[in-house]
């Protein structure tokens, strides 16, 4: 396998040997060029592609794209807002720079690109860390060191899709943040899980009380010297369970004769 680059400093680090100057920038004809398959980010909901359209269409695209060739077309490697809104703005062209990146590399950058505009979905990328393991099967920490974050940055990341489909759809919406996903994952019951998340995008709860509501819900309490107080005066195996707001006793008896022995000494407290 060839020499893994790390790209933690970004795209000027990949690109510190090429000068983005006039003989390197070509106009290339918009439907020639392919979307990259590698790209995390969806823009179904990009409201701010719309003031890149009217920039586009007052100044021209300034930055061109990254593009590589691929058989009898261009893909595009870096650039995807740029495309969208030049073709949304009526330009025919638009000026890109020719790369020859690998399958590995150009999956690494439309990553690498998205994140560093720090509006990346939590889930998106999630996915886009998934899709790198999986297709050039690195290892969590192998992945950390190629992007230039902690492990367990990537590891809490990828934990998101083990979250119910019902709250990772909120967390594709926005409803429902990284902050609030990760104290959901301290969770372990599904139901509960689906119902606060629910709560937070209905009415807008901070992570900080998502929190205090998860631990109040997870808060382990130990009343082992209650149940053996209640075994020992009424002679029969007890269980308290309390979930921080209601609770119950169990009491269990093996014949009539017990239930009755244990309703007598009830009678009598």
């Amino acid at each position: 396998m060839a020499e893994k680059k790390a790209l933690g400093k970004g795209l000027s680090a990949i690109f510190s040997d090429f000068k983005e100057d006039s003989e390197n920038i070509e106009n290339i004809a918009i439907d020639d060029i392919k979307p990259s398959p590698y790209q995390p980010r969806n823009f179904e909901s990009d409201d701010s592609l719309l003031e890149l359209v009217n920039s586009i269409k007052e100044k021209g695209v300034i930055q061109p794209i990254i593009i590589r060739k691929k058989e009898d077309s261009c893909e595009l490697i870096a650039g995807e807002r740029r495309l969208r809104a030049s073709k949304l703005a009526g330009l025919q062209t638009i000026p890109a720079i020719i790369k020859n990146f690998s399958d590995e590399e150009a999956a690494q950058i439309a990553l690498i690109e998205n994140i560093q505009r720090e509006d990346l979905n939590p889930l998106e990328e999630a996915l886009a860390y998934k899709k790198l393991i999986e297709n050039f099967d690195y290892t969590q920490e192998e992945l950390a060191e190629k992007l230039g974050k902690n492990r367990a940055t990537i590891a809490n990341t990828l934990r998101l899709l083990n979250l119910p489909k019902q709250v990772i759809k909120l967390i594709k919406e926005n409803k429902v943040t990284a902050g609030h996903a990760k104290a959901l994952l301290s969770l372990n019951d599904e139901k509960f899980q689906i119902e606060l998340a629910n709560l937070i995008a209905v009415k807008k709860i901070n992570v900080r009380d998502t929190e205090a509501i998860v631990k109040e819900k997870t808060i382990s309490y130990d009343f082992s010297e209650y149940e053996n107080l209640l075994q020992n005066t009424l002679k029969i195996k007890t269980k308290i369970k309390y979930s921080g707001k209601k609770g119950k006793i169990e009491m269990t008896f093996g014949s009539k004769e017990e239930l009755e022995d244990l309703v007598n000494k009830l009678a009598k407290i």
